[in-house]
């Protein structure tokens, strides 16, 4: 298989460079781990295979065990994952299937969130989680493969 086109980003270079400021604009607020759990977690549902290969990747290099990141789609059936954790993952998934129910973030969901996450951090999850699906659905458009080149 091929992609269609190169990423819309890599054609458009102030999309690339808006991007980029958005995931560094939430860079000191969310650990790196619950920013990658998140764009891993995200990808799997979006099946946007050159994400989910790349974040694993990156959560591999951060010293991520592959009995975490194998078990990421699994999250709740498994004792790997922090509080934290678990509600930026829940969080992620509300947010990723937002046509999927009528209240798109469920008040449970939410209280877990805002019981881990100041209000600075819960922002920076909830725009780390919109920015991946961004990713997610631009990889998407144009069927970019795992492993393919981005230029």
């Amino acid at each position: 298989m091929q992609s269609r086109m190169k990423n819309p980003a890599m054609v458009l270079p102030q999309t690339m460079q808006a991007l980029y400021a958005l995931d560094k604009s939430t860079a000191d607020l969310l650990p790196l781990t619950i920013r990658k759990l998140v764009h891993l977690r995200a990808s799997q549902i979006n099946a946007c295979s050159v994400c989910v290969t790349m974040h694993a990747q990156e959560l591999k290099k951060e010293g991520e065990s592959d009995e975490r990141i194998f078990a990421v789609a699994a999250w709740r059936d498994t004792p790997w994952f922090t509080e934290p954790e678990r509600a930026a993952l829940a969080m992620t998934e509300e947010l990723t299937r937002i046509a999927d129910k009528s209240d798109p973030v469920s008040d449970a969901v939410w209280a877990e969130a805002s019981r881990h996450f100041d209000e600075k951090a819960l922002a920076a999850l909830i725009v780390s989680i919109a920015q991946i699906n961004v990713w997610n659905r631009l990889n998407a458009a144009v069927r970019m493969m795992a492993g393919a080149a981005w230029t």
